[in-house]
């Protein structure tokens, strides 16, 4: 029989549950209250200020890098006002709708906008911006700020866009700018943090001057904050939420930079080499080092990377077999062929090998250790002392001074002058090239060194690996008495408004003629040399009399050929220019002007040209632009009467034995 209970009764059996939950309420609105009390009271203010952020906008004001000068104060690299368009993904409400309006204002496809955007959003995440294109037009400006209003995350900034009025002229040396990439964030940001914060988007230098200089000519960023609404854009409201915060800190320009270049002379060096099609490097300087000209070819212009390069632009420099991007004047290290012979020459002279009279055989081939060797010239050159031997670029001549000299020997003297050296001018990417030496062979590769190989060495071929910069600075020693000069281009480095920071003196590596160096050279062998190097390009024979011949002032040089192959006997004097482009020699040309108190000096490598002749025609137009310059009133004088050549002599019976050596 059920047991009924009465209101009475019930009620005092439920009230322990009651009591229950009204304690469950009462501890919850307590939780609830505390927690309004601690929000609202103790971190207010706090939260106050991080609402705030969400209506408030920063955005960076890139910095100016610095004007880059010539030694003359004419602007070689400078800044040029942009504008850019970008889109805030964190605004955009239907991308596939703002793509299309973007891309009708822009002309382009709108799923290239769309790609764009949704590239950054994986890569950055959704609240930095997207630059959708730079480098705007005045009619794609107008467009832009039509639809801007009506699509939220659409924003136009100015930017500074970096200007190379040279274009392709000196690229290589001017390098290019380019955003920071991902893996160059935290590599950048460890090795310079003292100094520079980088962020995603910042530009930065990626090649050549502006890599190396990109601290000091960078500049430091300012800030723009601005008050916006919901969608991204500016607001205007009574209630200001800035404070203090509000306005603009402008951005500090970078340090300016004034190179030891000459545009004029730098103008003629391009023309004269990539506007005639040539392939390589070439670089003119001073005797004390100040290079005034630097071309590598082919080039490229660097405007195409300051407005953002295009995918095809850029598979096209990367898959060109002639290599654009490479700095040909330091970063191609090449055999230097014949330009080798007269600082070959020095070395059998000082270690008196031969004298300035010595008469030396030079048939069309000679044989040693029962291998053929052959002449530049077919049937030979018959008798030579050193200086025609210079001239007419005998083989046979310096065949015999290798065997003399040996590899060690060979060694110490071209070392001293800068051979398998880097120069240390102020690039990177610099290659030391090669001069081998016997204890170089067996560390390398472990085995002997033979015999035969010192003649391949003295005519500059086998292991003899250089550049034009290396082959420039050595021909300057013979010019200056053995003066080895630190090349470099920096000449100062200045504030904004141009007060010095930096000043670059000329400096010596070595001096070779005063006894301090690691060899010393007598004035005696210069000036034999010397001789030598002048009749190569005025002389009756010399290799170079036709096409590198000024009328009013003497050059000296020293054609060149590299050759790029090994080729048989009955192949070895077949015409080159019948050869395909990738058989072909290299043309050297290495020298200084005037002749008899040298103020320039240049090196020039032309690729696959065949002959060093072709590289001589660039020298002379490097020569006349110099003259026209800093010395107009040669250009009118009477023209450079020719000099005596020492008359041979017979070698006495030791000698011949010594320089035969077979």
């Amino acid at each position: 029989m059920s047991q009924y209970l009465n209101s009475e009764q019930e009620a005092k059996e439920y009230l322990p549950r009651y009591k229950l939950l009204y304690g469950l309420i009462g501890f919850t609105v307590t939780v609830f209250f505390t927690r309004l009390w601690f929000l609202q009271i103790i971190n207010g203010t706090e939260l106050r200020q991080f609402s705030e952020q969400n209506s408030i906008k920063e955005t960076k004001i890139p910095a100016p890098r610095g004007i880059v000068y010539d030694r003359n104060g004419e602007i070689l690299v400078e800044n040029l006002p942009g504008f850019e368009v970008t889109i805030s993904p964190q605004y955009v409400t239907d991308l596939n709708v703002t793509a299309d309006a973007v891309a009708k204002a822009l002309n382009m496809q709108p799923q290239a906008v769309i790609q764009l955007v949704q590239k950054s959003k994986r890569m950055n995440g959704p609240f930095r911006p997207v630059k959708i294109k730079d480098n705007l037009s005045r009619d794609e400006i107008f467009n832009l700020e039509i639809i801007k209003q009506d699509y939220s995350g659409l924003d136009i900034k100015e930017n500074v866009v970096r200007s190379y009025p040279l274009k392709s002229n000196a690229a290589q040396l001017f390098g290019y700018v380019g955003e920071i990439s991902k893996r160059q964030l935290p590599v950048l940001n460890e090795k310079y943090g003292d100094k520079f914060k980088f962020a995603q988007g910042d530009i930065i230098g990626k090649a050549g001057l502006e890599e190396v200089l990109d601290l000091q000519i960078r500049g430091k960023d300012g800030i723009s904050v601005q008050q916006v609404d919901a969608r991204g854009r500016e607001a205007v409201s009574s209630t200001n939420l800035l404070g203090s915060l509000a306005g603009i800190t402008p951005a500090s320009p970078g340090h300016n930079v004034m190179l030891t270049i000459d545009k004029d002379i730098q103008e003629a060096a391009f023309n004269a080499f990539i506007g005639q099609g040539h392939i390589g490097g070439a670089v003119a300087m001073k005797t004390n080092g100040e290079i005034l000209a630097w071309v590598s070819g082919p080039s490229f212009d660097p405007n195409e990377f300051s407005t953002g390069i295009s995918p095809q632009i850029w598979s096209k420099l990367i898959n060109d077999p002639d290599r654009p991007l490479r700095n040909k004047v330091i970063q191609d290290h090449n055999s230097p062929g014949s330009t080798f012979k007269p600082l070959m020459a020095v070395a059998a002279l000082s270690e008196n090998i031969i004298t300035p009279h010595t008469v030396v055989a030079c048939p069309g081939v000679m044989r040693f250790a029962g291998r053929p060797y052959h002449d530049s010239l077919k049937h030979g050159h018959g008798n030579l002392v050193v200086t025609q031997a210079i001239e007419r670029s005998s083989n046979i001549f310096f065949y015999k001074m290798g065997i003399a000299l040996g590899i060690d020997r060979m060694f110490k003297y071209l070392d001293a002058f800068g051979i398998g050296r880097k120069t240390e001018v102020e690039l990177q990417g610099e290659r030391a090239g090669l001069m081998p030496s016997a204890a170089w062979k067996q560390e390398t590769i472990g085995e002997e060194w033979q015999p035969g190989e010192n003649l391949s060495v003295a005519i500059g071929q086998g292991f003899v690996l250089t550049t034009p910069l290396q082959m420039a600075v050595a021909y300057n020693a013979v010019g200056t008495y053995g003066k080895v000069v630190k090349p470099h281009i920096i000449k100062k480095i200045m504030t904004s408004d141009n007060k010095v920071v930096k000043e670059v003196e000329p400096s010596l590596a070595r001096d070779l003629g005063d006894g301090s160096g690691p060899v010393t050279i007598k004035k005696e062998v210069f000036d034999t040399v010397r001789e030598g190097l002048r009749l190569v390009v005025n002389g009756d024979r010399g290799t170079a009399r036709g096409r590198g011949k000024l009328s009013f002032v003497e050059i000296a040089g020293k054609t060149g050929t590299s050759q790029v192959m090994s080729f048989s006997a009955d192949q070895i004097y077949v015409t080159c220019e019948t050869r395909p482009k990738h058989q072909r020699h290299h043309g050297w040309f290495i020298g200084y002007a005037p002749a008899d108190k040298p103020e320039i000096a240049f090196g020039i490598l032309s690729e696959h040209s065949c002959h060093g002749s072709a590289a001589s025609p660039v020298a002379r137009e490097i020569v006349r632009a110099y003259v026209a310059k800093y010395h107009p009133e040669w250009l009118t004088r009477e023209p450079v009467k020719k000099k005596g050549r020492p008359e041979p002599v017979e070698a006495s019976p030791v000698e011949s034995e010594r320089i035969e050596g077979e």
